[in-house]
């Protein structure tokens, strides 16, 4: 018998060791600066603290993730709203991760 586990969980990969600099750079060179520089300083500062007590890197990692895709799908989402489809009957997305995790 081994003592290890028939599963390994998950892990979401470890971003660049600048990773968090570069998001914040082309965050703040986006035309979304306004609203979306002061969210990611929150949700980072969030992850920081919450790191520090749990000595944990995941939220972190999480952040920035989440970020990355935001930045990524961005000129899709405006290419969406800039065709006029109608999506009122869309799902939040955010609200079903958020209670599957």
């Amino acid at each position: 018998m081994s003592a290890q586990p028939d599963h390994a969980p998950v892990t979401p990969y470890a971003p660049a060791p600048g990773a968090p600099a570069k998001l914040l750079a082309q965050l703040r060179a986006d035309k979304r600066a306004g609203s979306w520089v002061p969210a990611f300083e929150r949700e980072w500062a969030a992850a920081l603290e919450e790191s520090r007590s749990t000595f944990s890197l995941a939220g972190l990692y999480a952040v920035v993730q989440d970020w990355q895709g935001r930045l990524a799908h961005a000129p899709a989402v405006d290419a969406f709203v800039a065709s006029g489809y109608d999506d009122s009957d869309a799902v939040d997305l955010a609200g079903l991760r958020r209670r599957r995790g």
